[in-house]
């Protein structure tokens, strides 16, 4: 009886563990079940065909037979389950639990900006998100749920500057802190479209092309299929790499592959993040080379040959930093002297000229797509490569590289026409000068030649959102951002005759790009060396030279090259760029590597006393005061309380760093001012052959 129980047991047994075997082998062969929840954004609002074209339908078609991909989606819905619409309340939210997906994707949080929602119950969206997530665990013990950092609401949402923008960054702020504290993957649905509003028609939703996007990232979130290795265009064969600090080197690939970085005897092991993205440090390389780097992975390797290391600067700005050496006066005589193996270029040249011309249908498409800048890498410096290159950017570099016996890496990336704004990033103007932004074709913030131009580069375009270089926001999104946080030294910057026409807008516009730029290298103090505009028969530029001058006061680790004595009064492209790349190097040896023997301007103005009939005006920079052409001084102006302003007198007192004013027909003045005229023939210079800059005094009299 016993055996006969025994051998029972046994068949029951195996009986069994072959039917747990069937069901497992059923459950491996169905598809993966792939709940998309969310709000109008997941639903497919605004697009023609959302069965086809809303992301979890591209999803599903992405993913293949093995997945089985459902749209939850509820135009709408909140995820505060106190907001106007709470998506726990919709039909859409039991579905999505009978479901029982495998996988969670999430994407809710920015209906709760709604003024009804985020003031009132803000407090709660974190456990309101954890208890959601929550639901669809107990469902399924074993699913995996991913959220997402919220799509962008562009400036052009009627809500943007009462609260939505702020309170879109909280809700994002949350989002983060729910994916800590819910052990859930968190991906990001924000930083890849911030930088493309021409995807949100009504400044919500995206179009079919950014539901796309969407589609592409959840794709390898779920997958951890990036695409493979992958590097930063900046990365190439005779590359230049900063020397002298610690480098972060960092790209792309599949998540989970373990990428090694190999250069001058160092190795680094990284494992790739589940967002695809990795990085290593490496030590500080001494100056010199040349130097092998090798990034791999098991199944790929990447090798860039011939690399130094120095200093890299970023030349930008537009097109007189953008004109190239074979243009200049001294091209017949500088480029067959260029050969320097020890200077590195890397030419970011603009695929289409915004001349007066219409770009067709696929260059506006690629402009869309921030594909405006082409480069072939990194080049030695030589006769053949350097007569394409910035001109003012080369001659900088020379004097460096000849005064330093270091390696010189030189990015430029200048376009010509852009104005301040367009080199700005949108988070920056976001917050700190919105107003720029808004009906760009119609906005006095913005030149009107530089609108003009810009419509009918644009002329074909098929859709209203249309971008253009000139844009703001546009050259930071096209010509910064593709360099990836790539190490540099400082940066040479040569912009302005856009700007000219409202120097108020552009000192909040400079100030907003040099901060800007130092938080997105994460220098605070990095070197930004710039050019004043130089004379041209313009009537507001010399106001806005004067204005550029008093930005010295406003930055730190700022420096200015004057160039009005070498200006062109009928040509706003001076052709004698030798000066200026000499001239902001001056500023670089003295400010950032110490050369204190090295004078780095010409006479600033500094301060003005005004006794009786005279004006005793002091300058710093003013050693061996004295005239270019070694005849009086010109365009001193005195004013007295009437405001008037008339031509003066002046001269060196004994070699000081003062110099006394006077105008007959000025008794009292209050206030001085020199080489204030468009196109100037001013003269006074130092010691050192540097023009002094153009300047006014304040007015004392409102002080009296």
């Amino acid at each position: 009886m016993t055996r006969r129980f025994f051998i029972i047991l046994l068949f029951f047994s195996y009986f069994f563990t072959l039917s747990c075997a069937g069901v497992e082998n059923l459950k491996a062969s169905l598809p993966i079940k792939v709940a998309c929840v969310g709000n109008s954004i997941t639903y497919g609002s605004g697009l023609a065909n959302r069965e086809t074209e809303s992301y979890p339908a591209r999803l599903q078609e992405m993913l293949g037979n093995d997945y089985d991909v459902r749209n939850f989606g509820r135009p709408g819905a909140t995820l505060l389950r106190k907001g106007h619409r709470p998506y726990i309340q919709q039909k859409e939210y039991a579905n999505a639990k009978a479901f029982a997906a495998d996988i969670v994707v999430i994407h809710l949080g920015i209906n709760d900006t709604d003024p009804r929602n985020w003031p009132n119950y803000r407090d709660e969206f974190i456990s309101d998100y954890r208890a959601l997530i929550d639901t669809f665990r107990m469902i399924n013990p074993k699913c995996r749920v991913l959220i997402a950092r919220l799509t962008p609401i562009t400036i052009l949402h009627p809500r943007f500057e009462s609260g939505t923008r702020d309170w879109h960054d909280e809700v994002n702020e949350d989002i983060e802190k729910v994916a800590r504290g819910a052990d859930v993957q968190l991906f990001d649905l924000f930083e890849p479209l911030y930088k493309r509003p021409d995807l949100f028609p009504d400044a919500v939703h995206p179009n079919a092309e950014g539901a796309q996007i969407i589609a592409d990232i959840v794709y390898s979130t779920i997958t951890g299929d990036y695409g493979g290795l992958k590097m930063p265009l900046v990365y190439s064969d005779n590359m230049m790499m900063q020397y002298g600090r610690e480098l972060t080197i960092s790209g792309t690939a599949n998540t989970g592959d373990i990428v090694i970085v190999k250069v001058a005897g160092q190795i680094q092991t990284t494992t790739c993040a589940d967002n695809g993205k990795w990085s290593v440090r490496i030590d500080a390389l001494p100056a010199g080379g040349p130097y092998t780097l090798e990034v791999s992975t098991d199944k790929q390797r990447l090798v860039y040959h011939n690399v130094l290391a120095g200093d890299v600067w970023l030349c930008s700005g537009q097109s007189n930093m953008e004109f190239k050496l074979a243009l200049t006066e001294t091209s017949m005589t500088d480029i067959p002297k260029a050969n320097n193996a020890h200077i590195r270029l890397l030419n970011m040249e603009a695929r289409w000229p915004t001349d007066n011309l219409s770009w067709s249908k696929s260059a506006l498409d690629s402009v869309n797509q921030l594909q405006y800048l082409t480069t072939e890498g990194w080049k030695e410096c030589s006769s053949e490569t350097v007569k394409g290159f910035s001109a003012v950017g080369y001659y900088f570099g020379k004097i460096l590289q000849q005064k330093l016996d270091i390696p010189i890496g030189l990015i430029c990336n200048a376009v010509g026409g852009t104005g301040t704004e367009s080199w700005v990033d949108r988070h920056s103007l976001e917050y700190g000068f919105p107003s720029v932004m808004y009906r760009w074709n119609d906005n006095d913030f913005i030149q009107p030649w530089v609108k003009v131009r810009a419509m009918e580069n644009i002329k074909l375009a098929d859709q209203s959102l249309q971008r253009h270089p000139y844009h703001p926001c546009y050259m930071f999104e096209a010509g910064i951002l593709p360099l990836e946080h790539y190490a540099i030294k400082g940066v040479i910057w040569y912009q302005g005759e856009s700007n000219a026409h409202n120097k108020d807008a552009h000192e909040r516009l400079f100030k907003l790009l040099v901060n800007g730029w130092r938080q997105y290298w994460d220098q605070p103090e990095m070197p930004f060396y710039y050019t004043q505009l130089s004379s041209h028969k313009r009537p507001s530029w010399h106001g806005f030279r004067d204005s550029q001058r008093l930005l010295l006061g406003q930055l730190t680790n700022v420096g200015m090259a004057v160039c009005s004595d070498i200006g062109n009064k009928a040509d706003v492209h001076p052709r004698r760029k030798r000066e200026i790349g000499q001239r902001l190097a001056a500023w670089a040896l003295n400010k950032t590597y110490g050369m204190t023997d090295v004078v780095p301007s010409g006479p600033l103005f500094n301060d003005v006393v005004f006794n009786n009939d005279l004006a005793i005006v002091s300058f710093d920079y003013a050693e061996g005061m004295t005239t270019s052409d070694g005849k009086a001084i010109r365009t001193f102006e005195l004013a007295g309380d009437d405001g008037l302003f008339y031509p003066a007198e002046a001269k060196v007192i004994n070699e000081t760093s003062t110099i006394e004013v006077k105008s007959d027909k000025v008794t009292a003045p209050v206030a001085v001012r020199y080489g204030w005229q468009p196109f100037t023939d001013a003269n006074l210079v130092n010691a050192a052959g540097l023009p002094a800059s153009t300047f006014m005094s304040k007015d004392y009299s409102k002080e009296r």
